[in-house]
């Protein structure tokens, strides 16, 4: 059996080798996705502010209310980073099967509370008071630990069919469906498709990616028309005329407009308060580009694909199997959301609820993903925590004695074979 410590010693360097440093390459991607993070969540500050003040006073009386929220979980987002960065990343292998476990038994709680009366509309969100989570950003965690345990385990036979595709996509099929019948169709898309790619990373057999992904296809597309406001945002994207956009595709393409070159300027943005619902969330890339411009709108892309390039450096570096592919699932996860929201703001994709990491209004979304730095943050700095280890002033003399001893035998050896010579 498979252990955390069974992966290390066959994918770390040996600790007698003094442990490989990490190289330059690695150092760099960590602190600059530090610096990037932290970038993103500076200007997630600014633009809820600047997005929100108008509909915090309508909704809550209080122009800086969503300002102090936010900037609230940001200092508990840093914080989140900065801690995981410390821990061993092996403790979500070992805990891989309790979270995805807990997230299945949450995402269905979520389903019988709704079909009991407890939840009407969306059952999206649990817990009590101010303190609630949105299940689904757990549940998509909980699928990238799991698998990457479950990928690492079945290495030698990976590309069998039942004994490691149909376990694995069962259990990927389970939280999908769970998360698509709150409904949130666009989460459980995203998340098929970030378990789809750790399997194919991992080695899976093509074919039945191919086939699976060709199955589901239509069964996606029927889920997609089965509920009006889906077949509404479907219809309004494929429109030909200006005058069959949806009234939020509307109001944000007029927004980017409004923002030309330079944009108007900080608090300046004419869409927020009137115009354009959510722009403190789903749609606040809006706001970015109508007051910031083409220029503060292509830094943001900007800093989401450095994200993206430092977190497939860290992946592409991480000591084990187990590292690469959770790195692997994070840095995915992360950029496909910001893609996803940045492309719908722009009329590239339909219409999603799918917010912006780091800088869409969010406590626990930005926590989720603050989890996720921390991480990949923790695999980038795992050689290096490791070689300081071995490299403290007792390990460093049993070391060199290992050495000695062993040179010592070696020349021993060598005699004994030149006496049989």
């Amino acid at each position: 059996m498979l252990t955390p410590d069974n992966i290390r010693s066959s994918f770390v360097t040996p600790a007698t080798d003094l442990l490989e440093s990490p190289s330059i390459g690695e150092v760099i991607a960590g602190k600059l996705l530090m610096l990037i993070v932290f970038l993103l969540m500076c200007i997630g500050i600014v633009i809820v502010y600047s997005s929100g003040a108008g509909w915090a006073v309508t909704k809550y009386s209080s122009s800086e209310y969503f300002l102090w929220r936010q900037l609230t979980f940001a200092v508990l987002g840093s914080f989140t980073v900065l801690l995981v960065s410390q821990m061993d990343y092996h403790f979500f292998w070992k805990t891989s099967k309790i979270i995805l476990f807990a997230s299945i038994i949450l995402l269905t709680l979520l389903l019988v509370m709704k079909v009991v009366g407890l939840i009407s509309g969306a059952a999206r969100w649990i817990g009590f008071g101010p303190i609630k989570f949105q299940v689904s950003d757990f549940a998509k965690y909980a699928i990238i630990f799991h698998f990457s345990r479950l990928i690492t385990e079945k290495q030698s036979y990976i590309r069998d069919l039942n004994n490691s595709y149909y376990p694995l996509l069962t259990l990927l099929m389970t939280v999908v469906a769970l998360v698509a019948l709150e409904p949130n169709f666009s989460t459980a898309s995203l998340i098929a498709i970030i378990g789809f790619m750790l399997m194919f990373i991992g080695g899976v057999n093509i074919r039945y990616l191919l086939t699976t992904f060709s199955l589901l296809i239509p069964i996606a597309g029927v889920f997609a028309i089965a509920a009006p406001y889906r077949v509404a945002r479907l219809l309004s994207f494929f429109s030909g005329d200006e005058k069959g956009l949806s009234y939020q595709v509307a109001q944000a393409l007029i927004g980017l407009g409004n923002g030309g070159l330079l944009g108007l300027g900080i608090g300046a943005s004419k869409q927020r308060d009137l115009y354009l619902p959510l722009s403190y969330n789903d749609f606040v890339f809006v706001v970015i580009g109508e007051e910031y411009g083409f220029v503060g709108a292509l830094a943001v892309i900007a800093l989401f694909a450095g994200f993206f390039v430092c977190g497939i450096i860290i992946a592409k570096h991480a000591p084990d199997s187990f590292g690469k592919y959770v790195a692997s699932g994070i840095t995915t996860a992360i950029s496909l959301f910001a893609f996803i929201n940045i492309a719908v703001a722009c009329h590239l994709l339909p219409t999603t609820g799918v917010a912006l990491p780091f800088i869409s209004y969010g406590g626990t979304a930005l926590l989720f993903n603050s989890l996720g730095v921390g991480i990949l943050m923790s695999i980038s700095r795992y050689k290096k925590r490791e070689s300081q280890k071995v490299v403290s002033p007792v390990n460093l003399l049993y070391f060199r004695g290992q050495g000695k001893k062993s040179y010592l035998q070696s020349k021993g050896d060598m005699g004994n074979d030149r006496e049989r010579q």
